[in-house]
């Protein structure tokens, strides 16, 4: 990327010859994509992030189908999934979002029940964003398969914890975002099998072979494709790496707080996220407590930050409005350090005991 910026940033679709080179280095960028994830070229779109990728594959393979039509999702998918279908209904689209467990799973009996003949889209996440559960996407997706019901699944939250080969995941559509695995913001992906039926959702040029017009964020884009490498390079140690250190804190917080509860910790996560409710704690004062202390942490999904009403997730889960109130998410990333989950661990116990207490926390530190 620092490379791009000195020699200047043209646009591929550019007919000179800096144009061309511009050309050159995002299709290098598909290429190396493409391997990545084990896929054609030509089934690669670059989009502006998991949000416009989500969105894209469910209103693009809609358009396309015949109707009647329906689609099947689950109740605690990402606010771009459940926005889509939102507007599919809008406009008389019957669609169905599955009930799920207390770990957050969806019943592979219950999915196929409720395939229906006029269904031409399941769409399901990979991971959580916000409790982390893996979800048993090849068996759900060759269920689809076998029905004739094009699977999508949204993998913004496994990228880099979890295996990214398509043909194993047996997905017609995936989504990506390179915030997740450590490229640029603003930058993401959505893989299309070749043959499904898509429709464009915006007019303009014929760029991303259509299915997304408009002049390419290359710079981006090669970063993306960078991180992308990386991430699947790295994938197996550095989920164990992190999956240690998450439990670390996972066990210290249960060892060390009374009231406190581990959300969806029955069911296999990926390893960077831990979602635990603090019993009277409110959790937007915990997570400004824990800031001032130089902890970051989210209350529910950093993408609804400022939503007044509590996280669909976890109310989807069934989990108790005190534990709702006070649930946070702990999200470890690939910088995250021993010495920081110890720096955590040490804080955590007199911070809650504080806000339990009512003892306001002040910069630097506790007020007694």
């Amino acid at each position: 990327m620092r490379a791009m910026l000195a020699e200047g940033d043209f646009n591929p679709s550019s007919l000179h010859a800096e144009g061309r080179k511009a050309r050159a280095l995002l299709d290098d960028a598909r290429q190396r994509v493409a391997a990545s994830l084990g896929v054609d070229a030509s089934e690669i779109t670059f989009t502006s992030g998991g949000t416009e990728s989500d969105n894209l594959a469910i209103a693009g393979v809609m358009q396309a189908a015949p109707r009647p039509a329906h689609v099947l999702s689950s109740a605690i998918e990402h606010s771009a999934v459940l926005g889509s279908l939102d507007r599919l209904e809008g406009s008389g689209i019957k669609t169905t979002r599955l009930a799920v467990d207390r770990d957050g799973l969806v019943d592979v009996s219950r999915f196929e029940a409720a395939l229906r003949p006029e269904t031409r889209l399941a769409t399901i996440a990979y991971a959580n964003n916000e409790i982390g559960t893996v979800q048993p996407i090849m068996e759900l997706a060759r269920i689809a398969q076998r029905r004739g019901v094009l699977f999508h699944s949204d993998a913004v939250a496994a990228a880099g914890w979890l295996p990214m080969e398509v043909a194993a995941l047996r997905v017609d559509l995936l989504s990506l975002s390179a915030h997740k695995f450590g490229g640029p913001k603003g930058t993401g992906l959505l893989y299309v099998r070749r043959g499904v039926p898509f429709g464009p959702q915006l007019g303009g040029g014929a760029q991303e072979f259509g299915r997304r017009p408009g002049t390419e964020d290359l710079l981006g884009i090669v970063g993306l494709a960078v991180a992308l490498e990386l991430a699947v390079r790295d994938q197996e140690p550095e989920a164990a790496r992190v999956t240690a250190l998450r439990d670390r804190l996972e066990g210290a917080i249960v060892a060390s707080i009374t009231g406190a509860r581990v959300i969806a910790g029955g069911a296999l996560r990926v390893a960077n996220i831990l979602n635990v409710g603090f019993a009277g704690v409110d959790s937007a004062a915990l997570l400004i407590a824990l800031d001032l202390a130089g902890v970051a942490v989210s209350a529910g999904s950093a993408c609804a930050s400022g939503a007044p009403e509590p996280s669909h997730v976890l109310a989807a889960l069934g989990i108790e409005a005190e534990w709702q109130r006070g649930a946070i998410r702990f999200s470890l990333g690939h910088a995250t350090s021993a010495g920081e989950i110890d720096r955590a661990i040490e804080l955590l116990p007199q911070i809650v005991a504080g806000l339990r207490q009512g003892r306001p926390a002040a910069s630097g530190g506790w007020v007694d």
